[in-house]
C-alpha cells in the first residue's frame, strides 16, 4: 500500500512501522489516523508475529497536528462523534492488535501520542522521552485514553496523570509500569530488534493465541467505558472552554476558563 505519513517495512516475521513527519514531530492527523489504521490492518494480515512502532526524527509523536486542532473549532456534534469514533478505532486497533507489538519511544510521546506509545504490549523509552494525557490543560477530556489507563495503572494513579495534565518522564513511566525498559537513545532499535528476536523464538500460534486470550477477557469491559468516552469525547467539544482552550493554546497565550 502507498502511505504519506507513515514508512512501513517488513523483515521477515518483523514489521517495523515508523511515523514519518518529522518536520510536525510526528503529530497526529487526519491522514495519519487513515495511514496508521490502514498499516495495521496490512500487517495484521501479513505473516508477520511481531511489530515495531516508532517515530521518525527527535519526537515519538507530540499530539495533535495544529492545522486539524484549528479545525476542530466550530464542527457539529455529528462531526464530532464521528470524530471520537475515528479515534477509539485507533486506538482499539492498536490495544487489540493480534500481533505482539513493541513501541521504541524515542522521544515526546504526548496526548494522543502517549495513547499511542503505552497502548503497546511493550513500550521501551530513550531517557528523555516525556510522556503526558495534556488534554485538560486545553479544554478536551482524556476520555478515550482512560479507559486504558485505568487497567493499567489503576484509579489514583489514573487520576493523577488524567486530572492534572502533567508531563512526566520516562523514570516515573517505568515506576508506574507505563515503561517495559529505559534505553539509550542510540540503543533503542536495536533493543526493539532484540526483543522482538527473542519473542520470535516462541511459537507463534502461541504468541497470537495468548494475545487473543487477554484481548477477548477485557473486551466486554472495554466496550462498555469506550461507549460512555465517545459521548463524553464529544459532548466537551461543544463548550466554550473547548473553544477558549484550542484557541489559547493555538495563540500561545493563557487560557481564559469560563466553566461553560
Amino acid at each position: 500500500m502507498a502511505y504519506k505519513t507513515i514508512q512501513l517495512a517488513f523483515e521477515g516475521k518483523l514489521a517495523t512501522l515508523t511515523l514519518n513527519r518529522p518536520e510536525k514531530r510526528n503529530a497526529i492527523s487526519f491522514e495519519l489516523i487513515d495511514d496508521l489504521v490502514r498499516a495495521l490492518d496490512e500487517v495484521a494480515q501479513s505473516g508477520a508475529i511481531v511489530l515495531i512502532l516508532t517515530g521518525a526524527g527527535k519526537a515519538f509523536c507530540s499530539g495533535m497536528d495544529l492545522d486539524n486542532l484549528k479545525a476542530l473549532i466550530g464542527r457539529s456534534a455529528e462531526q464530532n462523534l464521528q470524530d471520537s469514533q475515528t479515534m477509539v478505532r485507533l486506538f482499539r486497533s492498536l490495544y487489540e492488535f493480534p500481533k505482539v507489538t513493541i513501541a521504541a519511544v524515542n522521544g515526546a510521546a504526548i496526548a494522543g501520542g502517549t495513547g499511542l506509545a503505552l497502548l503497546c504490549d511493550f513500550t521501551l523509552a530513550a531517557p528523555e522521552a516525556k510522556f503526558g494525557y495534556t488534554e485538560v490543560r486545553i479544554g478536551f477530556v482524556p476520555a478515550i485514553v482512560s479507559t486504558f489507563l485505568l487497567r493499567q495503572v489503576g484509579e489514583k494513579q489514573a487520576r493523577d496523570l488524567l486530572l492534572t495534565g502533567r508531563i512526566f518522564g520516562a523514570e516515573e513511566a517505568a515506576a508506574l509500569g507505563l515503561v517495559s525498559e529505559i534505553v539509550a537513545a542510540d540503543q533503542l532499535m536495536a533493543r526493539a530488534r532484540e526483543l522482538a528476536g527473542v519473542l520470535l523464538e516462541n511459537s507463534s500460534a502461541s504468541l497470537l493465541a495468548t494475545k487473543k486470550l487477554l484481548t477477548d477477557h477485557a473486551r466486554a469491559e472495554i466496550d462498555a467505558q469506550i461507549e460512555e468516552a465517545v459521548r463524553s469525547n464529544a459532548a466537551i467539544r461543544l463548550t466554550a472552554d473547548f473553544r477558549e482552550g484550542i484557541s489559547s493554546f493555538l495563540e500561545k497565550r493563557k487560557p481564559v476558563w469560563t466553566g461553560q
